[in-house]
């Protein structure tokens, strides 16, 4: 089995998919194939992704509404009727110094980092179990290396990549697996969007990126993606627990 014919027929669901590497994901899983529910809070953004692709379907939900797991597995399940894959791609970030420390901003981003991919897999895990499916979490090489001021964001993926190296063991005896993919720094908007930050401060964050990545350049969506459908397919059936790093060398800089 070709990995583009592993994906004929499947469902996936894509959260975090309006933009960025979770848009490229779900289009990638589409042309191959498989019908895709996509999720995100940006109803416009989501209906532009939408009509890219006849296998598309979206739904506005707020990954920190903990209500929002089960609306999105009963929205897959009511409209295809099994589930094949889960892409936990939401996430959301902030530069906080420590002087800046906030409790809303900290609770966010474990809310979106760690809660909202625990609450999918559980409502997930029943129609997993039926299919012998796949979860693919996207963490973050940030997590791999110091990177103040971005503590708190490495740190709540750094937990969500343990819980995938927990829940590939938890779940591999009903034939689930589970794997993660952490990007480095990726052209995808997530400075201004995901960060908030201003588009000159973003730039300039960009460029400085750009120049401590060892392959010289940003990575781009198309040098993640194909990871993510490579260990969410089910012709790596015996590949579970692994979190890959994909970052140009960036996280290796001394």
């Amino acid at each position: 089995m070709t990995q583009e014919s592993s994906w004929q027929d499947k469902v996936a669901i894509v959260t975090g998919g309006s933009s960025g590497i979770g848009e490229a994901t779900a289009l990638a899983l589409a042309e191959q194939g498989a019908r895709v529910l996509v999720t995100g809070r940006d109803a416009a953004r989501l209906a532009d992704v939408g009509a890219r692709h006849g296998a598309l379907a979206i739904l506005e939900a707020d990954s920190a509404d903990p209500d929002s797991a089960a609306r999105i597995v009963d929205a897959a399940l009511s409209r295809w009727g099994r589930l094949d894959l889960i892409v936990n791609n939401a996430g959301a970030g902030r530069p906080l110094p420590v002087e800046a420390y906030d409790v809303a901003v900290i609770a966010g981003m474990c809310a979106v980092n760690i809660t909202a991919p625990s609450l999918l897999m559980k409502q997930g895990l029943p129609a997993l179990r039926e299919t012998k499916g796949a979860v693919v979490n996207i963490g973050t090489a940030v997590s791999r290396t110091a990177a103040p001021p971005m503590a708190h964001y490495g740190a709540t993926k750094a937990a969500l990549e343990h819980l995938t190296r927990s829940w590939a063991i938890e779940l591999a005896g009903d034939g689930i697996r589970v794997n993660a993919v952490s990007p480095g720094p990726v052209k995808s908007g997530a400075l201004t969007g995901m960060m908030g930050l201003p588009a000159e401060m973003a730039r300039d964050i960009e460029a400085q990126e750009e120049a401590q990545v060892p392959l010289g350049r940003r990575g781009l969506a198309a040098d993640i993606v194909p990871w993510i459908l490579r260990l969410g397919s089910s012709g790596n059936a015996w590949l579970t627990g692994q979190v890959l790093t994909v970052d140009g060398g960036w996280a290796l800089r001394a």
